[in-house]
């Protein structure tokens, strides 16, 4: 297919929660002009697919069999439940269409490869759905990173029933894991983890803390009975500390003088001159309660973040990549990382409940 010459025709399988929103999102870019037409819905509930297709002015099918069989598309959002990814999504990229899969990329690292070897096979783009990496807050973070060494993130949200046919760190935790692994560029070295089933029959809420071989550690927690909606990543790294607010699409960064007090203290405590952040942040403390205001050791930025609907971002993206046949900004390898490391924090919850005695998972 050309760049430009013609409309790249959709489909969404799945006409739940995620997959209206997929729609939504190709109805606009269709509105707008951009060269995209939503065709299809599919889902197994005839009723909701018929519903959402009308909408939106699309066709519905009953199945992705049927919609090959009867109709061309050349791209597809795969929004069906995390159980049937993989399956949904090797039929597609057999039938020569481009996928978009939601996160996580499958149930298991075998699905993952799976699907992977398909998407080769048939030489398809494929672009899994982490959707925080175009959250504008994150991309106007990423030129900030340099070396980081310790990350505290929190994700948490009201209790509901979307996506609980899988645990808290697949539903969510997943979104964190992604970006963080992005940022360090670095195997994970170890997990250590604790996890609670509250309002399912799955891990509701989760604690984690993974090292990395480069020294780095990363704090996670995930919520999905909180009484508040959270989605926060802070960061140090040598000389600064920043804050990301993805709901807020906010960035904060400040910086540390190296000549300042506080700096030299710091470098002090630390090895070979590398910055010990716990001493940084008692001086930046210790000068807090000192004075009103922000000492002119530390420079304070807030990076410019041109907000944006992350969604629309993410399907932009991966359109362009199938019109121009380039790679993904979020790959297969991509999502099998952040997959791999879900599932190993899912077992060293699974680990530590037989050692706590807790007997439910």
């Amino acid at each position: 297919m050309s760049v430009a010459s013609q409309n790249t025709t959709v489909a969404v399988i799945g006409a739940g929660a995620f997959g209206r929103n997929h729609a939504r999102i190709y109805h606009e870019l269709q509105k707008r002009g951009d060269a995209v037409e939503l065709a299809a819905v599919v889902d197994t509930d005839a009723t909701r697919a018929q519903a959402l297709a009308a909408q939106f002015g699309a066709r519905a099918y009953r199945s992705v069999a049927e919609l090959l069989d009867t109709a061309h598309v050349d791209a597809a959002s795969v929004a069906v439940p995390t159980l049937h990814h993989a399956e949904v999504a090797q039929a597609l990229l057999r039938g020569g269409v481009d996928v978009l899969i939601e996160k996580p990329l499958a149930c298991t690292l075998e699905e993952a490869d799976a699907v992977i070897h398909a998407a080769r096979q048939a030489n398809r783009i494929a672009q899994v759905g982490h959707l925080e990496r175009f959250n504008p807050a994150v991309a106007a973070t990423v030129p900030i990173v340099t070396q980081p060494m310790f990350f505290e993130v929190h994700r948490l949200s009201p209790f509901g029933p979307r996506a609980l046919d899988v645990d808290v760190v697949l539903d969510l935790m997943i979104h964190d894991l992604d970006i963080v692994l992005s940022f360090v560029h670095s195997p994970v070295k170890e997990v250590r983890a604790v996890g609670l089933p509250i309002l399912s029959d799955k891990v509701d809420i989760a604690n984690v803390r993974i090292e990395f071989e480069s020294g780095c550690v990363a704090n996670f927690t995930a919520s999905r009975v909180s009484t508040e909606r959270v989605r926060k990543l802070r960061f140090f790294q040598p000389r600064q500390y920043v804050s990301v607010d993805y709901s807020r699409q906010d960035v904060l960064v400040i910086s540390v003088d190296p000549q300042s007090p506080e700096a030299t203290a710091a470098r002090a405590e630390g090895k070979a001159g590398i910055f010990n952040m716990e001493a940084i942040q008692r001086a930046i403390a210790a000068r807090a309660k000192k004075a009103v205001g922000i000492p002119p050791q530390f420079k304070i930025e807030k990076p410019k973040v041109v907000q944006q609907e992350p969604l629309k971002a993410e399907l932009s993206s991966f359109l362009d990549a199938v019109r121009r046949r380039t790679p993904p900004v979020v790959s297969l390898e991509d999502g099998r990382r952040a997959l791999a490391a879900a599932l190993e924090i899912l077992e060293a919850i699974r680990s530590h409940s037989e050692r706590a005695k807790l007997g439910h998972l």
